[in-house]
This record gives structure tokens, sequence and C-alpha cells, in this order.
């Protein structure tokens, strides 16, 4: 069980350049660590970022400057300040737990009571009343501000990988799963007494996220489910994002209309119609992004991941581009490849006369391809596919045994 480490794995990085409007942007982090969680508490100013190798990182001026902040911990997945900038919580490796009340100048090592590793942590209204997730369904929960962690029943030995309270402590959700691939969703409407599971994809789920209260939700995924619920979990449906993408993090910041989705290659996707229809916004690189934040509307916020990336917008990601047409070509925005993943090939319906390239994870290029036998003969992997001449954005296929 290590979350991500299986599907994240080192690429290519690319950096577009910059736009003549803002957009996203990128910003000095100062480090190459993979960048896991994103939290900025109260505007968007002062705000945290984390990662492995005793990675936390705080920014004072909107991501101006960032300053690395010592904790002791090897790897930490997740940070939630709850109510300010000094009372904050960071969740990792064999089961870390940190607290700062003085606003990252010192961490203290709190006892999970557990060597699973934790992947999110979520304090729903103050610093009190917490919960973490992890793997082998590991959910702590804390009424004492950390002094204590008590395990609760799950029901399951999935991965954990994000948990969320949207209005109070009693009533929030958890998703994960593994990769065979299967999900997971739990639910609570009793402060994690009992936690019940509810269905909405068979693809491992790595973000969930409530805007306004605990009936419309959304949550993301592996291959690009983004799921949908109006009812507080009875029923999830399934919305379309496009080219399938593994996505990472789900956000909507002030309701349930505005959202932003970001995964795998740069990708960010924006709705202002409540999942209907997603836009895909220029990110500026091609590194694997893995949290979005918007601390206080629909326009200011951030995201990171591989190589220390940290973007920002100010105008909700429109820039000069907040169209896909207008860096992708005509194959990028409508390849659809069937079925994917696959054990022998894939094909490329409407494209089948036509050429394509396939590079492995490390930007190899390993073969040409017609549209009716892509990847025969390829080992099991994670492979990349794009047209002939090399101009489309990159398109995720994996081929399995």
């Amino acid at each position: 069980m290590r979350a991500f480490k299986r599907i994240f794995v080192p690429a290519l990085v690319f950096l577009f350049p910059c736009l003549s409007h803002a957009g996203w942007v990128p910003l000095n982090s100062g480090t190459t660590a993979y960048l896991r969680s994103i939290h900025f508490p109260l505007d968007a100013s002062t705000g945290y970022a984390v990662g492995p190798i005793d990675t936390i990182l705080k920014t004072t001026d909107g991501g101006a400057n960032w300053v690395r902040q010592a904790s002791g911990a090897s790897w930490l997945y997740s940070v939630r300040f709850p109510v300010d900038a000094m009372t904050g919580y960071a969740v990792g490796y064999l089961g870390t737990i940190l607290k700062t009340t003085n606003g990252g100048a010192n961490w203290v090592t709190q006892t999970s009571g557990t060597s699973d590793w934790l992947l999110s942590v979520h304090f729903p209204v103050d610093v009190q009343t917490g919960y973490a997730v992890g793997g082998l369904g590991t959910i702590l929960k804390t009424t004492d501000g950390g002094a204590n962690w008590v395990s609760q029943t799950s029901g399951t030995t999935n991965e954990l990988i994000s948990v969320h309270f949207p209005v109070d402590a009693l009533t929030g959700y958890v998703v994960g799963g593994t990769n065979t691939p299967s999900s997971i969703i739990l639910k609570t409407t009793n402060g994690g007494t009992n936690w019940v599971s509810t269905s909405g994809t068979t693809q491992k789920l790595y973000s969930v996220h409530f805007p306004m209260d605990a009936s419309t939700g959304y949550a993301v995924g592996a291959y690009g489910p983004l799921l949908k619920t109006t009812n507080g979990g009875a029923n999830w449906d399934s919305l379309s994002l496009g080219p399938s993408n593994w996505f990472t993090s789900v956000y909507f910041p002030l309701d349930a209309q505005t959202g932003y989705v970001v995964g795998d290659w740069g990708t960010i996707l924006k709705t202002t119609n409540g999942g209907t229809n997603w836009v895909r916004q220029t990110s500026v690189s091609y590194n694997i992004l893995l949290s979005v934040h918007f601390p206080v509307d629909a326009l200011t916020g951030y995201a990171v991941g591989q190589n220390g990336i940290i973007l920002k917008t100010t105008d909700g990601g429109v820039g000069v581009e907040d169209n896909p047409s207008s860096r992708l070509t005509p194959y990028a925005s409508r390849l659809t490849v069937s079925p994917n993943p696959f054990a022998s090939f894939a094909t490329l319906p409407g494209h089948e006369a036509d050429r394509f390239a396939l590079y492995d994870i490390s930007g190899r290029q390993v073969g040409m391809y017609k549209g009716d036998r892509i990847g025969l003969g390829l080992s099991p992997g994670v492979y990349f596919l794009k047209d002939a001449a090399g101009k489309s954005s990159p398109h995720r296929i994996v081929k399995v045994r």
C-alpha cells in the first residue's frame, strides 16, 4: 500500500511559455519534491504545502516566496489548518501525524496508534475534532486536538485516500480503493461510529469534496471518472470529463456550480455549471498535479504536484486560453481509446487507419502503431499516445496482462 507510487512515476517535464496574461502561472517553490497537498486556511496570502523528504513549505505573500519548515517527518501527504494559519495538522508515512500551534515554527509529532500510511486529514469546524485516513482501511478520529487518536471501523482493508466533512463533525465521506481496480466510498452520519459503503464506480478514487452541504458532492479518480451526488451519496452519477486522465483532486470553492479538477500531465479542468461541461485550462506544465485549492473565491487558487510545481491563478484560470482547441490538435481533443486499460491491443474508433506514436514513462518512443492495433506486442505498463507528428497532447493508456 503506497498511495500514488504505482501510478505517479517520474515523467519528462515540459514547460510552455508563460501566457501573455494571467491564467495559471508557475511559482518558485524552491524544491523538486512531489508536493502532495496544499491548503490556505483563511485567505490567498498565507498557505502551506507538503510532500516527501521532510517537506513543509509556507508562504505569507500569496506564493511569491516559500519558506521551508523543519518537521523531522520523511513523507507527508496531507495538510490542513482548520480555522486559522496558526494551528494545523499534517499526516503521512507510517502513521505520522504532526501538529503546529505557532504557524509551523514548530511541528510536534502526535501518537497515532498506527503504522499505516496516512493519506488525508480533515478538521471540519475547529481544531479539536478531526479525522485522518490511510492504508488498510484506516480511519482515525480525535476530539481533543490530537492528544488522542481513536481508530474507527471502516469495514474495508482498501486504501482510504481522501476524507471530507462538509459542514460539521458528524456527516462525512471517505473515498479510496485499489489498483485492481476497485473503489470505495464510505459515509457516516454519526461522527464515524458507523461507516456505510455507497457505490459509484469500479475505479480507484483519489479525492472527494462537498462544497456547501452534505448533499451535493464530487469525487474523482483513476481513468477519468468524475462522480456527482445530489442526494448525500445515495446515488452517484458519472460525469464526462472528455479524454481519459488520472484525476487526483477536485475542489469547488463556493458552491456546487464552479469547480476545478487536476490530474496527470498538468491537467486542469473547470466547470461553471455543476459538472455538465468541463473546459480544459492551460496549466503551463506537464507535471502531474496532485492537489488544488481555492481559499476564498473561484478566482484565486493554487495547484501543486510533481517536481515541486506550484501553479497560481488570480482569474479563475482563464488567461488567454480557456479552450482546449487552442493548444491541442484535433486528435487530442477527441481521441477515444477502447478499451483502456487493455490486455492485447486497443483501438481508436474513427482513426483506425491513422498512425500514432507511443512513449514509455521515461519519454522514450517505443513504437509507431496504426489506430486499429495500438500497443500490440508491448509489455504491460503505462504509455502515452500522441499523433504521428508528435504535436498533440499526450493521452495516457495502460496495458495489463
